[in-house]
C-alpha cells in the first residue's frame, strides 16, 4: 500500500534542490541558494549528500577569476525524484 519515501529527497532542502534542478540545464550555487533560501553551509553539506547519493553531478571552476560551483541532476537523480514524486501521490490519494 504506502511505498518507503526516499529518505535523501524527504528533507526539505534537497527536495527543494533537486525540484529547481529538475527543471533546468544546471544551477550555480547562487542561483540554488537564492531558490531555496537557504544559507551557503547548510546547502553545501546538502548538496555534498545530494552528489554522494549520485542524484547531481557538481563542476567547481573558475569564471573571472571567482570560484564558481555548478550543480546538475543525473539520471539517476531524475529517476528517484520522479519515484518519490509517484510514491508521495500515494500517500495524499489513499482513501479516508
Amino acid at each position: 500500500m504506502f511505498k518507503d519515501l526516499d529518505p535523501i529527497l524527504h528533507s526539505q532542502l534537497r527536495l527543494a534542490v533537486m525540484s529547481v534542478l529538475i527543471s533546468v540545464k544546471d544551477a550555480e550555487f547562487t542561483f540554488l541558494k537564492e531558490k531555496t533560501n537557504a544559507t551557503a553551509g547548510n546547502l553545501s553539506v546538502q548538496i555534498q549528500k545530494l552528489k554522494e547519493a549520485g542524484y547531481i553531478d557538481v563542476i567547481k571552476q573558475f569564471k573571472d577569476n571567482y570560484p564558481q560551483t555548478i550543480c546538475k541532476i543525473t539520471a539517476t537523480g531524475i529517476g528517484a525524484f520522479e519515484e518519490y514524486v509517484k510514491n508521495l501521490q500515494v500517500y495524499l490519494t489513499q482513501p479516508k
